[in-house]
């Protein structure tokens, strides 16, 4: 059974095929009915006309029911053509099972005026055969319930069909923009690991080799120190923009292919980096045990005070930062950066402003918030994020 309906959902002809011969097999049964005097569709035509195309003697000149079945087949090229031509024809033979057929791929197909005006057309009979003189009384009643019923019931369930592939459209569609959204998002991301990364090795990279540009006539250990920081500074640069591409071409992400995610626990290094490149870091930490913390609010506290200690590096190297780290589990974790303005040639002004977006990009996204300050003497930042989500 499953192989059958996947044949003919990869072949539609198929189907179609089918629909004609079941089509022409309840043909025959109404035309055997009708012979009989019982009829599914109001007959505007005189008894004379139908026995005159009807023998008694057998149904082999009941070509026009089975053309109509075979016009079936091609019923989705011109579906309300078809109806309409079928509901003239319906009126005098007996087509009345291609005639639901041709309703039903109308409402499945076509939208919804056209599906109301076809609808209307095929039961203008029904009005006939209940007011025109010489149809109307209780012979009547059964042809145009009957055929108020099927035709009922073939547009129902075609325009119920429409809507379960509008459904399926819009959810597909729904879908993709959802993937397109989660791929956008994990581009950001990566960008933003990108910058924070990079940014902070580059700095690093940069103080030392200022060092070496200002200090020509440095002893020859100090200069041997200061290139062997470099070499290990371009390294590890070398190496985390390696595991953000490792990302980038791997077409799925697990556990094992997602770059590093240091925490707050690494902070400790991180800011011996800074002071190793000559910074002047002041720290104070008044916090609770950093490894109760979610992690991704510690991760995202680490990218922030990462990004602090490179916007120092970039814009203030000659004076000292001051860096702050409290609370807890119930108020939550406060982080405060700040330094003084510096002016003159030492400074480094300037920039696109990414690293204070990034930082309160990684605020916004673990439901923390940011707020920074710029006044003639200093420049402080303050981020509060949540201990845990």
């Amino acid at each position: 059974m499953i192989d059958v309906r996947r044949a003919v959902h990869e072949h539609p002809r198929i189907a179609d095929a089918g629909v004609v011969a079941a089509a022409a097999g309840l043909t025959v049964v109404v035309l055997r009915a009708q012979q009989s005097g019982l009829y599914l569709y109001p007959r505007l035509s005189s008894g004379a006309v139908l026995a005159s195309i009807l023998p008694s003697d057998g149904l082999l000149h009941a070509w026009v029911p089975l053309s109509a079945c075979c016009a079936v087949y091609w019923r989705r090229r011109q579906p309300v053509l078809l109806a309409l031509t079928l509901v003239a024809l319906a009126v005098v033979w007996p087509v009345v099972v291609p005639l639901l057929i041709a309703l039903f791929t109308v409402a499945a197909t076509c939208s919804g005026r056209t599906t109301l005006w076809v609808t209307g057309v095929a039961l203008v009979p029904v009005v006939g055969c209940l007011l025109l003189p010489g149809y109307a009384g209780p012979l009547a009643v059964a042809p145009t319930v009957s055929a108020v019923a099927f035709a009922g019931g073939a547009v129902g369930w075609g325009l119920y069909l429409a809507g379960v592939r509008e459904r399926a459209a819009r959810a597909e569609r729904e879908a993709g923009l959802r993937a397109e959204q989660a791929r956008q998002h994990a581009r950001e991301e990566i960008a933003r690991e990108m910058h924070d990364v990079l940014a902070h090795r580059l700095t690093l990279l940069s103080v030392h080799a200022g060092a070496l540009e200002f200090h020509p006539t440095a002893s020859p250990a100090h200069i041997a120190e200061a290139a062997g920081v470099i070499r290990q500074s371009a390294g590890q640069a070398l190496e985390d923009l390696q595991d953000v591409l490792r990302v980038l071409r791997t077409p799925t992400v697990t556990a094992h292919t997602e770059p590093p995610s240091p925490t707050l626990g690494d902070m400790d290094r991180l800011i011996e980096e800074s002071r190793a490149a000559g910074a002047v870091v002041r720290m104070r930490r008044d916090t609770e045990d950093l490894a109760t913390m979610d992690p991704a609010t510690s991760r995202a506290a680490y990218r922030i005070v990462q990004e602090a200690l490179t916007n120092h590096r970039k814009h203030a190297p000659l004076h000292p930062l001051s860096l702050s780290l409290t609370g807890g589990a119930r108020a939550g974790l406060t982080i405060t950066a700040g330094n003084p303005v510096q002016a003159g040639p030492g400074a480094r002004p300037g920039g696109a402003g990414q690293g204070l977006i990034g930082m309160h990009e990684r605020a916004t996204l673990v439901g923390g918030s940011m707020c920074r300050t710029l006044t003639d003497t200093d420049f402080s930042v303050e981020i509060w994020l949540p201990w845990t989500r």
